[in-house]
């Protein structure tokens, strides 16, 4: 072996994906019932992360109403039936800030949790059992605690961005936050800005824009 060899530097772990669950107007809208309050807040980050990760490692989410009504969905639409509505409905459309963020189209599942067969497909799973996931969006005591949890028993390993994930209310995200933590190693919960400066996102993926973003920031409105 070679000198070369023995010192050369170990391969780098896969460009992680950014996965954002269900930015849609219905979550966003202050007229809807399911209006997250931080949704804005948690949106920002998101566009941070997106920036650097890029287009080509980002996915997007959508939750639909397309359940089957024989099945217990159908009381759930009974107890929401402002939600009951096409699938083409503009409530279910993305908000404008989360347009263009992913170069791939969106993952749609009638169910809370978005890990299943697209979504593992997508990162090629299968083929990368190493895939890691920086998650983030809304709701996170529902949506995105629903898919951190059977992706982080299928073996996943998952990146919590605490404060680019948006609580259906004040009370009800921390206790989510706390009840993914308890699932190391294989999730772990951490801020944009620690993501952003602590090298799980590499630089040399193509991404022109991802050096700008990699110092932590406390203005989230700086340099825009």
């Amino acid at each position: 072996m070679d000198s070369a060899a023995r010192h050369s530097d170990p391969a780098p772990e896969p460009q992680p994906w950014l996965l954002i669950v269900d930015p849609q107007r219905i979550f966003a809208d202050p007229a809807s019932e399911w209006c997250s309050p931080f949704f804005p807040a948690a949106m920002e980050n998101i566009a941070r992360l997106a920036e650097s990760v890029g287009p080509e490692r980002t996915l997007i989410t959508r939750w639909l109403p397309t359940a089957d009504r024989a099945t217990a969905w159908g009381d759930y639409f009974r107890a929401w039936p402002f939600a009951d509505v096409p699938a083409e409905d503009p409530r279910y459309e993305l908000v404008a800030p989360a347009q263009g963020l992913s170069a791939h189209p969106t993952i749609d599942e009638p169910t809370f949790g978005k890990w299943g067969q697209q979504l593992a497909e997508r990162v090629g799973w299968a083929a990368n059992p190493a895939t890691h996931l920086l998650v983030t969006g809304v709701t996170t005591d529902c949506c995105v605690i629903s898919t951190v949890l059977p992706a982080a028993d299928a073996g996943v390993r998952l990146s919590v961005v605490t404060d680019a994930v948006a609580h259906s209310a004040a009370e009800n995200g921390p206790p989510a936050l706390h009840t993914m933590s308890l699932f190391p190693p294989q999730v772990d919960l951490r801020t944009t800005a620690e993501i952003l400066a602590d090298g799980t996102i590499q630089l040399d993926q193509g991404n022109p824009n991802a050096q700008a973003r990699t110092e932590p920031d406390d203005d989230p409105q700086k340099g825009r």
